[in-house]
């Protein structure tokens, strides 16, 4: 459900900020749409779940702000719609997630991490994203993710096609253990 919709200008473009329920008053789901968003063609869509460290702060023990970044400057050239998601953690929070860190800085890889702490590898879930596309009338999508959970998220759901393409951010040797475990323990396609 759609709380409140305004304008934002911003480095990669205009766009129309559009603020959901996603049942944390304080912290809703946000799409971002161009102004020029051509919805009977296949539209560049970004599913992104928060990363406090690395969106807002440019961590390198991940690529999310990087990803987050790409996909925001493909979404302005290609007139898309990113979609913002409050999943910090891959679900867990930001307190869990830097728990998960200080695992992982004594040799734990991100899976590892979640899992000694009581969690799953990954708590995401992206219906909230499947239902804000619903609602903005995107039924066709080119869809900017490495991860195949987001793909199965959208086939079949009243989607008529679902396109993937991959996003990429920077390689450090901060976040290549993250990123192999990505690859080889979630079947990210890196």
């Amino acid at each position: 459900m759609e709380l409140v919709s305004t304008f934002l200008p911003t480095q990669y473009g205009d766009f129309e900020i559009k603020a959901f329920d996603s049942g944390n008053a304080e912290l809703p789901n946000l799409a971002l749409i161009h102004p020029e968003c051509d919805k009977s063609s296949p539209v560049v869509v970004r599913i992104h779940s928060e990363c406090m460290t690395g969106d807002v702060f440019g961590s390198r023990k991940c690529d999310c702000g990087d990803q987050l970044h790409e996909a925001l400057k493909q979404c302005g050239e290609e007139k898309g719609v990113l979609i913002y998601l409050r999943q910090e953690g891959r679900g867990i929070g930001l307190i869990n997630k830097l728990k998960a860190y200080q695992l992982q800085a004594k040799g734990m890889d991100t899976v590892e991490a979640n899992e000694a702490l009581g969690f799953v590898a990954d708590l995401r879930t992206f219906d909230q994203a499947v239902e804000i596309l619903l609602e903005l009338e995107i039924r066709q999508v080119k869809l900017l993710t490495n991860n195949p959970l987001k793909m199965e998220a959208l086939q079949g759901i009243g989607f008529v096609s679902v396109e993937r393409v991959p996003i990429f951010g920077a390689q450090f040797d901060s976040n290549k253990n993250y990123l192999n475990t990505k690859r080889e323990k979630m079947g990210h396609q890196l």
